[in-house]
């Protein structure tokens, strides 16, 4: 009795430490978008000594955020339906047809998954480059509307469902796309949602790409704004934290609308061939 009791204790002290881990950083981010700039230098304790709510407004005004916020859920909304579309193709080749030399293709595209992202940059801007895309929405979009990590998530979600259930779809008429539309995609939900949130929360708070290929504030995404409040000669500490948590809202907010639709996704995710 008394060592089920400790262990239920050590659980729970593992629980609320990882807990402050995670939450004590937002908790600083919060009181600290409220203090003057001087103030973030000098004040030892956590919490400011006044309160100034107008940072907030000051930080948005600061650059044009309502256009850094536009181009980005742009941006984010066109990966994450790319993804959803043109990966859920792809693993449905993997899981269910039949064509040359697809085990050989899916090794590479595991092997894929061992390269660097940055090592591809290079290449890849140069593409852009050459297309006449730098500084739009193209090159925010159309290079990452497909991901390796999808393809193999969803392939392996939809290896998963019984072919049984394509037998039968045949037997009522439906064809390839039929049996995707009807059977894979409604019975892989979890699946999905798993895939598009990772691609929101990869798409929203990517970095380095929108600063690579974007050169105005018509087409600079979020992530990009913010920098802007790191100068030569100092970093305004109130304002940038005030526009990272404005940044950060739209990914708690996907997060714990879907997060029970993530777990029973990961979780639902086999390795059945």
């Amino acid at each position: 009795m008394k060592s089920s009791l400790w262990s239920r204790l050590a659980r729970h002290a593992i629980l609320i430490l990882g807990s402050a881990t995670v939450i004590i950083p937002f908790l600083w981010m919060f009181t600290t978008s409220l203090q003057m700039r001087a103030e973030t230098y000098t004040n030892t304790s956590i919490f400011p000594t006044s309160w100034h709510w107008e940072n907030y407004i000051h930080a948005w005004q600061a650059a044009p955020f309502a256009q850094y916020y536009w181009n980005t859920l742009l941006m984010t909304v066109g990966i994450v339906v790319g993804h959803l579309i043109f990966d859920a193709f792809a693993a449905y080749a993997f899981a269910r047809l039949e064509f040359p030399l697809k085990k050989t293709i899916f090794i590479l595209l595991l092997s894929a998954l061992m390269i660097p992202n940055f090592v591809i940059v290079i290449p890849s801007y140069e593409i852009v480059a050459n297309l006449g895309w730098v500084d739009t929405l193209y090159a925010l979009i159309v290079p990452r509307l497909a991901d390796v990590f999808g393809i193999i998530l969803l392939r392996q979600y939809f290896a998963t469902i019984p072919r049984e259930l394509d037998e039968a779809a045949r037997i009522d008429g439906c064809g390839r796309f039929g049996i995707f539309f009807k059977v894979i995609v409604p019975l892989s939900s979890p699946a999905f949602a798993t895939l598009g949130i990772f691609s929101f929360l990869f798409a929203w708070n990517d970095f380095l790409w929108p600063l690579l290929v974007t050169n105005t504030d018509e087409t600079r995404t979020i992530q990009i704004g913010l920098a802007s409040f790191v100068g030569r000669y100092g970093t305004s500490w109130n304002y940038l934290m005030a526009g990272t948590l404005t940044a950060t809202i739209p990914s708690i907010i996907v997060f714990l609308f879907f997060q029970r639709a993530l777990v029973r996704g990961i979780a639902n995710t086999g390795m059945k061939d």
